[in-house]
């Protein structure tokens, strides 16, 4: 039953995934078709058609090899200046200048005498920008919208301000932890000693409302004014009951990690309280904080992705343990989705880890692919601005308009990029099937 689940669950989460392509891609069609770029196909997944249906001029599909997506514009890729309009005229015969010429001809193939004005290549700077950006800003909307759903619908666990337990006694940093890494218990002349929690007489339910005179908003604050009264004696005022009590808490010194660091061990105040978590609704700020968090994390993770691809390769063939902070393929990001809505959790907390994946996976994919480098979006948008600088400086200077950016002088690029891209999803998959992360 546990295994029907499981792979339930994995398709589920792989056809929401599919979804997502699906709207990426949507993204490119609604800009493309209206800034008037001729689409003859919409299509999701690769290799043969498994389904299509033509509107209009355009043709929309469902391929049979479901790990992406496209859609065909005419004129991707720009004659060469001074070349007739739609031909290409014979070059060298360099092999990239011809490699160039071919890639050239078959996106010409499709242009009409009456598609002058429908071309990709020939629209306006911030127009190409636009239809190019929209594809990894339908992924950042999804992503926006699951985290809002996340952390203002469901909330987001935190630890607050009240009481879950109280520590029977007061034990260094260094001494809390046995050989084997379970943590020590309180001796009988340690726990007579007591903590200041418990001297005070407060309870397990308890909910700090001040400490030393200053309101309590969440635990991380609470936490903060503990640690910086060591042996001090301080007034609070907690909630108990519906009613509010005032306590006289006598904070004694304690050797805890450090908060930034924790390895680092330091001496601060210490209470003797375990918060309770709970799960806390947040607001629009919140959203954005969570999406400048991943923003940041994000970046550090692609300047790692070489070092981290490296890892996915010894766990593929070599057995080792894949790092649960490593990349992760659609295969891999799927069994996830499936192990999750198989797990022994409360179904809130299932919908909240399964919102917060697939928040993530979207998130990541419009981020890869606003790498500037092709074939990646992010690649054509940097054309589309390099255009515009170089067309803004010439107005400026009063030169003649230097007209397009011939992203076809790129393609050996592009083409070594399409197999190094190929590589690792292919490395990915096997991975993701082989030695697949987990979620324990």
């Amino acid at each position: 039953m546990e295994t029907l689940i499981v792979l339930g669950g994995a398709l589920l989460f792989f056809v929401l995934l599919m979804a997502s392509i699906a709207f990426h891609e949507l993204g490119h069609l609604s800009f493309a078709k209206r800034f008037g770029v001729r689409t003859p196909q919409y299509m999701v997944g690769f290799g043969p058609t498994l389904k299509s249906w033509r509107r209009g001029e355009t043709e929309y599909g469902i391929k049979w090899i479901p790990l992406g997506g496209y859609i065909r514009m005419i004129g991707m890729l720009p004659p060469r200046k001074g070349d007739p309009e739609g031909m290409v005229r014979a070059s060298s015969t360099g092999r990239f200048q011809m490699l160039i010429d071919s890639a050239r001809e078959g996106a010409l193939e499709e242009v009409g005498p009456d598609d002058a004005d429908r071309v990709f290549y020939s629209k306006k700077w911030w127009q190409k920008l636009l239809i190019m950006f929209a594809g990894p800003a339908a992924n950042l909307l999804l992503a926006v919208v699951f985290f809002a759903l996340l952390i203002m619908g469901l909330g987001t666990l935190q630890s607050t301000p009240t009481i879950s337990s109280i520590s029977k006694c007061v034990i260094p940093a260094e001494q809390a932890y046995l050989p084997d890494g379970g943590l020590r218990e309180c001796t009988a002349e340690e726990t007579a000693n007591s903590t200041p929690a418990a001297k005070a007489g407060l309870r397990p339910g308890d909910t700090f409302v001040s400490f030393g005179g200053r309101r309590i908003e969440d635990y991380s604050q609470l936490q903060g004014l503990i640690r910086e009264s060591a042996n001090k004696t301080v007034p609070a005022v907690v909630r108990r009951d519906g009613r509010e009590v005032p306590v006289s808490l006598q904070i004694t010194a304690n050797q805890m990690q450090d908060l930034k660091d924790s390895d680092k061990v330091v001496t601060v105040g210490f209470l003797g309280i375990s918060p309770l978590i709970d799960r806390v609704q947040g607001g629009p700020g919140d959203v954005a904080t969570q999406m400048g968090d991943m923003t940041v994390r994000t970046l550090e993770a692609f300047t790692q992705l070489p070092q981290k691809m490296v890892g996915v390769w010894h766990a593929a063939f070599s057995g080792e343990e894949r790092d649960p902070e490593g990349p992760i393929g659609v295969v891999g990001a799927s069994r996830l989705g499936g192990e999750i809505l198989a797990s022994e959790n409360p179904g809130v907390e299932k919908l909240a880890w399964f919102l917060a994946l697939l928040a993530s996976i979207n998130f990541a994919v419009g981020m890869f692919n606003l790498i500037p480098l092709l074939p990646l979006d992010g690649g054509h948008i940097a054309g589309s601005l390099w255009e515009g600088i170089k067309r803004g400086f010439a107005r400026l200077l009063r030169r003649p308009d230097p007209g397009y950016v011939d992203v076809a002088k790129l393609l050996p690029l592009t083409y070594a990029m399409s197999l190094v891209l190929l590589v690792m999803g292919a490395l990915l998959v096997y991975a993701d099937i082989f030695n697949p992360v987990r979620l324990t």
